[in-house]
């Protein structure tokens, strides 16, 4: 049994965005206050953490995770990436941190955080991570689980997604291959980024992260990387099929 926990579900500005006076960011709703988007993941003793944006801190400051065993990069973007330097404390207590992504992710981090990666003249107050380069071709083990890439495409650029068991997590999502369908097969859970209501170049919008669900047919779906101009997230819950759900910030649930 995997514990999935949001630990942001906003997109790269999060909501409110600073200085707007949308409707949508003068929400009082905590479910339409948005961090930046990653889970974690729970089996076991495991904790994985998808993802390692801006909001890092603060999102496991809200979490009982005082153990890090790994972190899944999706691509190099700065809301996925830019919290990089809050493992510290992990470091500090366990040591070198794991951390996975493509050759290009993995690359791109070297360049920007330089310091973290550099093994000459360390800086003594700077976390060290050990790198692990994966593909979208390659399953590969992680702790007692197996975990399969999948290649979907931000426009143009190639992310990762992630299936462990029957659950997948995929976020700035505009196409999917074909053949990556093939790995979307009976799945208990899925996470689908699903940017707002009106056409993007980059990410799937409503309309079409719905009909990419009737394509996949998984059991439960969980709507994730949301922008303000969805609109609130009571009023749009209301208009979904009865197995999609609008994620929100610190939600738990479970999947086989």
């Amino acid at each position: 049994m995997l514990k999935i926990h949001f630990l942001g579900t906003g997109t790269s500005q999060g909501i409110p965005v600073i200085g707007s006076t949308h409707p949508v960011c003068l929400s009082n709703n905590s479910k339409d206050k948005r961090l930046r988007v990653s889970v974690l993941i729970q089996w076991e003793n495991t904790h994985l953490v998808i993802d390692c944006g801006p909001d890092f801190r603060q999102q496991m400051l809200r979490t009982d995770c005082i153990h890090l065993d790994g972190i899944l990069f999706t691509h190099e973007h700065a809301d996925h990436t830019a919290g990089l330097d809050d493992i510290r404390p992990y470091f500090f207590r366990q040591g070198d941190i794991p951390i996975y992504g493509s050759k290009r992710v993995i690359e791109n981090l070297n360049l920007r955080f330089g310091y973290i990666f550099s093994s000459e003249n360390k800086y003594p107050g700077a976390p060290s991570v050990e790198q692990n380069v994966i593909d979208a071709q390659t399953p590969f083990a992680f702790k007692n689980k197996t975990v399969t890439p999948i290649e979907v495409y931000h426009n143009t650029l190639s992310v990762l997604g992630f299936r462990i068991d029957n659950f997948c997590y995929l976020t700035d999502v505009k196409t999917i291959a074909e053949e990556e369908h093939q790995k979307l097969k009976n799945l208990d859970v899925l996470v689908l980024s699903a940017l707002r209501t009106e056409p993007h170049p980059n990410h799937l919008n409503l309309d079409e992260a719905l009909k990419m669900i009737e394509k996949i047919k998984p059991k439960k779906v969980y709507l994730t990387h949301i922008s303000h101009l969805m609109g609130f997230h009571d009023e749009v819950s209301k208009d979904l099929p009865p197995n999609v759900f609008l994620a929100y910030d610190t939600l738990t649930v479970t999947s086989n």
